[in-house]
């Protein structure tokens, strides 16, 4: 049963991954696709968790975390550059 709602799980989160990989390619402005990043990063832990519970180790919990905290940077850095030209002050 819990195989069955993990492949659904996949296949759904897969499918999130693929729409926002498009709207990284294809947004009509530099917003849109900070926002698709962000939104990226936030479904490739998504399927790290789920590989995590699905394989039943713990290196992949440690492997999203580091993602998060990675895209968080990312994404402040982002949008620092795109407020202000500069990341640094």
């Amino acid at each position: 049963m819990l195989e069955t709602v993990l492949l659904i799980a996949f296949s759904l989160v897969a499918l999130a991954v693929l729409l926002s990989f498009v709207r990284l390619i294809k947004g009509p402005d530099v917003p849109d696709r900070i926002l698709a990043l962000d939104t990226l990063y936030i479904n490739a832990i998504a399927l790290l968790i789920l590989a995590g519970i699905y394989f039943e180790s713990s290196l992949y919990f440690e492997a999203a975390l580091l993602i998060a905290v990675m895209g968080f940077v990312g994404t402040i850095a982002l949008s620092k550059y795109l407020l202000r030209g500069d990341i640094m002050e």
